[in-house]
């Protein structure tokens, strides 16, 4: 009895979840933060969900971003879904025609137009799920995604853990000499920190280069 009464249960919420998924309307949700806070595994949670709802599913990343996959999306902890690289936001419209959910991975390395196509995407009634960093190595708003977090029905910021005190990451440090803006890396290149531990590692940097020069 106690069997078919979990069977029961686990029936009730798969058919709870599958009409739920399938009856939401046009929308943007947003998830950003730093890197290694867990955006695109998110990403790919709502995603696998969407398909499992038997729902029509097309996700997008920018062609530049070839870390781990030229054409998968792929989150830090190695889960993957299969994806399409376009070097432009127009191309969004055009690919994702008869989709019932639309996502978008690394959206801040996305030309402004990207807000403008959410916004047409979901005012067809298409779910469109967007990832991206919030900030830059600097703690400077990314590229469209504070537009995008403007017009977003739902924004869900995640967090990375500070990895010199445990405290909640506020931004993504970068460890390498660089001024250029986008530089695809990993923890090799960048860690995340709370706001205090970032901003003494920026003034031992600076002091650093002010003693060497």
């Amino acid at each position: 009895m106690v069997f078919y009464s979990l069977i029961r249960i686990f029936v009730a919420n798969m058919t709870d979840i599958l009409i739920g998924e399938a009856h939401r309307p046009g929308r943007i949700e947003v998830v950003c933060g730093s890197m290694f806070s867990g955006k695109t595994e998110e990403l790919i949670r709502r995603m696998r969900r969407a398909q499992f709802a038997r729902q029509r599913v097309e996700i997008f990343k920018p062609a530049i971003d070839v870390r781990y996959s030229e054409e998968d999306v792929v989150s830090h902890d190695q889960k993957h879904i299969q994806s399409t690289p376009i070097d432009s936001s127009a191309s969004i419209l055009l690919l994702a025609s008869d989709i019932d959910v639309v996502g978008i991975d690394e959206a801040q390395f996305f030309d402004m137009g990207i807000v403008d196509v959410c916004n047409e995407l979901a005012n067809r009634g298409v779910r469109v799920i967007v990832a991206g960093l919030d900030m830059d190595f600097k703690g400077v708003p990314f590229g469209p995604m504070p537009a995008l977090c403007a017009i977003a029905d739902d924004v869900t910021k995640v967090h990375a853990i500070c990895v010199n005190c445990g405290n909640l990451a506020y931004v993504s440090h970068r460890k390498v000499e660089s001024e250029q803006r986008v530089l695809l890396g990993e923890t090799t290149e960048y860690e995340p920190l709370c706001r205090e531990c970032y901003q003494k590692a920026i003034k031992e940097e600076n002091e650093r280069k002010d003693n060497h020069a």
